[in-house]
C-alpha cells in the first residue's frame, strides 16, 4: 500500500483523525499538504512528518476557496476537518446550524470541488475520502446539524462519484463510530459509555489510527473499484 510520490491533501490535519491519516499518509511515501485553522498543530505536524501545511479556516468559503487554490494539484483528498455543536431541535440556533454545516458539509464540498476541477484538467484522476460519522445513521440527541451534515456529506460522496467517475476519480467516506479525539469527552461519560458498548460488537470505541487506516486503504489501487461507497469503521455498531 505503498503512495511514494503521490500528492495527499488533508483537511482538519492538526488533531484526531485528520493528524492520524496525515501521519499515516507520509509514512507510506505521500507528500502531505495539511490544512488546519491552527497554525500551532500546523508546525507540531510538520515537524513530524515534514510536507507542506496551509493555516485557514475552513468556516469562511472564502477562506476554503483560498486554501484549496493555494493547496494546487494532488492525487488525493481526504475531508476530516470537522466539528459539532451540541444542540436539540427544540434549542436549535442559527449560529450553531452555521458553524457545523459551514465546516463539516460546505467546506468539504469546496474542497471537492477544487479538488476534481485540478484533477480533470490535468487528467490524473485521483481518489476522494469524506469522513462522515455513524450519526448520519442513527438519531442520537444533542446531534441534530452534526448528523444532517454528516448524512448530507454521504449524499454527496454518492453524486461526486457518479459525476466523477468518468474522469478516474474515486469518491467514498468512511463513517466512523466514536473516535477517541477530543470530541469524544461526551461519550466517555460511564453512563454513555455504557448505553454505547451494548451496540458495539468490538466492545470498544475506535482509535484515530484504526480510521486512518481504512482511509489510506480507499486511496490505493487495491480498492480500485470501490466508488460511491460509505463503509463503517464502528466496530459492527450498525450491524447490532
Amino acid at each position: 500500500m505503498t503512495l511514494t510520490g503521490k500528492i495527499a491533501i488533508v483537511t482538519g490535519a492538526g488533531k484526531g483523525i485528520g493528524r492520524a491519516t496525515a501521519v499515516l499518509l507520509a509514512e507510506r511515501g505521500a507528500e502531505v499538504v495539511a490544512i488546519s485553522r491552527t497554525q500551532a498543530d500546523l508546525d507540531g505536524l510538520k515537524a513530524d512528518i515534514g510536507g507542506r501545511s496551509i493555516a485557514a479556516d475552513l468556516g469562511s468559503a472564502n477562506g476554503a476557496h483560498a486554501a484549496m487554490i493555494e493547496a494546487g494539484r494532488a492525487d488525493f483528498l481526504v475531508n476530516c476537518a470537522g466539528l459539532n455543536v451540541p444542540e436539540r431541535l427544540l434549542d436549535l440556533t442559527d449560529d450553531g446550524y452555521d458553524r457545523v454545516m459551514d465546516i463539516n458539509l460546505r467546506a468539504a464540498l469546496i474542497c471537492m470541488h477544487h479538488f476534481a476541477k485540478q484533477a480533470v484538467a490535468a487528467k490524473t484522476g485521483g481518489a476522494i475520502v469524506n469522513v462522515t460519522s455513524i450519526s448520519g445513521h442513527r438519531g442520537y440527541p444533542n446531534h441534530l446539524a452534526y448528523a444532517a451534515s454528516k448524512a448530507g456529506l454521504e449524499g454527496a460522496t454518492r453524486v461526486a462519484a457518479s459525476e466523477l467517475g468518468e474522469h478516474g476519480i474515486r469518491v467514498n467516506a468512511v463513517a466512523p463510530t466514536v473516535t477517541t479525539t477530543r470530541l469524544a469527552k461526551a461519550w466517555l461519560i460511564p453512563e454513555n459509555r455504557d448505553r454505547m458498548m451494548e451496540r458495539h460488537a468490538s466492545g470498544r470505541y475506535a482509535e484515530p489510527e484504526e480510521v486512518a487506516s481504512v482511509v489510506a486503504m480507499l486511496l490505493t489501487p487495491d480498492t480500485a473499484m470501490i466508488t460511491g461507497a460509505v463503509v463503517p469503521v464502528d466496530g459492527g455498531f450498525l450491524a447490532l
